[in-house]
Order: structure tokens, then C-alpha cells, then sequence
């Protein structure tokens, strides 16, 4: 690799993109403009040509939820990038791929480049591979913690004969309580993406005292079923509403990706979900901070934080 050449890759997928030299003079570039609904057949192509795990659904929903750009020559999408507003504060970016015929043109860079402009001067967060980290570093975000993947063919054994005292399934009525709970444990407004993610999934809560103390989602995402966002104000309840979830995923694949710092690794591992990866989370600006109650101990995916 060429001493000016980078590694460029944001999380969630399995194959890196390498941009060398991303000052170079792009010659004949394609076109960049905002994610429509017509370019998802062409992003999903993307997706299954770096081996990530999307389907159809998965692509629209994010697009659904947030913005989105796009490289597109002659009619044929190349290149993708999106990203989530969370309030005026902050947001979350991902999804960013560039097909592997037209690596190492700068499409990339001008990709990522462009994104950053479009937040419209938020606070960005983003999940890093190994590989990527000076390159975002080079554009000011810093590392702020450590994403754990875990995932596997849930045993039937994993939730046998557990007692979930608490738990009881979401109404819709206990909408905002999910909201404020979020709220909490991210320090950022994301009122519109937890109202998508609870109409789009299975939905229980933990309550302590006849109060909300905790939330958790189970949906159909990739190869099957991704347990997060998981909130809660203390471990126990997290583990309890993810318990909850899993007893009925039984015989399916689930993927679950936890913050490393609250040590739920060692025990998702006991579960048989298999620890697969990790990336790092970065953050450029202001980092987020929760009230010190709650904490978000599982993720919706790792571009949605």
C-alpha cells in the first residue's frame, strides 16, 4: 500500500474500502446527490457486494428514518452514505460504501466529506473498524468506547425456566415513557427513530415500583433478529428485558451489540451468543451524555448508535 494510501471503513460490515490518496484530482466523477427511494435496489447491491448482512427492508428503513447521499454514473449507483439527526444536537452516521471498481478514486473521501456537511454542524457519532480510525481522527472525531457484536443460532437452552418479574409487553400508551427513557440513557432526541423502532419490533418493559425503569426492542434486521435498542437504569434490568426477548428467539439467529463498558460480553457469551467483533465508537464534537440513571446497553445497529 502506497504511504499516502488509507483504509476507509465505517462499521457494520466485513470488508474494508481503501481510498488512497484522498487529496488526489477525481477525473470524470459521477454524480452526488440525495438518497431516493429509487436508489435502494442499487444500495442493497452495494451492501451484498461487501457481504453485509441488509436486506431490502433493513435499507429502507434506515433511509425511512434518516438522509442519505448518493454516487450515482449513469443511472448505476456506485456510492452511499447516510446519516440520522437526532434533535439539532447530534447524529449518528453510517452505511457508507463505495462499490469496489471505484475504490481508490477519492469517492470515498468525498463521500464521508460530504456527509459531514450535510449534518449541519451536529455532534457526529460513528462506529469505527480497526482500520478506519486515522482516517477519523485526521477529521477531528475521537474515540469514545467499544462496540461489541455478538450473534449466533440461539440455543433453546439459553432462556430455559427463566422468571422475567417486570417485564410486561409495551401498549401504546407508554410511548413517551420509551421516548424519555432514550432520552436518558443517550443524552440526545431521537423521540421520532424510537417510535419507528417500537412500531417495528417487539417491544417489552422493565417497571420497578409501577414506574418505567427500562425498554427493550427485538426486530427482524439481516440474517434474522437483532435484540437493541436495550435501555435500562440498572444491569440487571437490562439483562432481564434481554432475557425477555430472547426466550422468544429460540432456534433463531440474533445479533445483540453491546457497549463493552457495562460487562454484558462475558454473559451473552455464556447465553451461546458468540462475541464476533468489535469497533470502536467515535465521536466528533460534543460526546453525548446521559443522566447517570439509565444506560443504553444494546444497540439498534451499530450506524444507528
Amino acid at each position: 500500500m502506497k504511504a499516502d494510501s488509507n483504509i476507509f471503513r465505517i462499521a457494520d460490515g466485513t470488508s474494508p474500502m481503501t481510498f488512497a490518496n484522498e487529496r488526489e484530482a477525481v477525473s470524470a466523477p459521477p454524480a452526488l446527490m440525495k438518497f431516493e427511494p429509487r436508489h435502494v435496489p442499487g444500495a442493497l447491491k452495494l451492501s451484498q457486494e461487501m457481504s453485509w448482512p441488509y436486506r431490502r427492508e433493513d435499507w429502507e428503513f434506515a433511509a425511512m428514518l434518516g438522509q442519505g447521499l448518493v454516487l450515482e454514473r449513469d443511472s448505476k449507483v456506485i456510492g452511499t452514505a447516510m446519516w440520522w439527526p437526532y434533535g439539532q444536537s447530534h447524529a449518528s452516521v453510517g452505511m457508507i460504501i463505495v462499490t469496489a471498481t471505484e475504490q481508490g478514486r477519492g469517492y470515498g473521501a468525498w463521500l464521508f466529506d460530504s456527509l459531514l456537511e450535510a449534518t449541519q454542524g451536529r455532534d457526529v457519532l460513528l462506529s469505527s473498524t480497526e482500520e478506519g480510525l486515522a482516517l477519523y481522527k485526521r477529521r477531528g472525531f475521537v474515540e469514545c468506547g467499544t462496540i461489541v457484536q455478538h450473534q449466533s443460532i440461539l440455543a433453546a437452552a439459553a432462556t430455559q425456566g427463566q422468571v422475567f418479574d417486570g417485564i410486561r409487553p409495551v401498549t401504546v400508551s407508554d410511548l413517551p415513557a420509551i421516548q424519555a427513557i432514550d432520552c436518558r440513557a443517550t443524552g440526545m432526541d431521537r423521540a421520532p427513530m424510537v417510535a419507528a423502532l417500537v412500531k417495528a419490533g417487539h417491544v417489552v418493559i422493565a417497571e420497578s415500583k409501577g414506574r418505567a425503569v427500562g425498554y427493550s426492542i427485538a426486530r427482524r434486521f439481516g440474517r434474522g433478529y437483532v435484540v437493541g435498542p436495550c435501555a435500562a437504569e440498572s444491569v440487571d434490568d437490562a439483562k432481564r428485558l434481554i432475557l425477555d426477548q430472547l426466550s422468544r428467539l429460540r432456534g433463531e439467529f440474533v445479533r445483540i451489540d453491546v457497549h463493552e463498558e457495562y460487562g454484558l460480553s462475558d454473559w451473552l457469551e455464556g447465553l451461546g451468543l458468540e462475541r464476533v467483533n468489535q469497533v470502536t465508537a467515535m465521536v466528533k464534537g460534543q460526546r453525548p451524555v446521559s443522566d447517570g440513571i439509565a444506560s443504553m446497553y444494546a444497540l439498534a445497529n451499530q450506524s444507528f448508535g
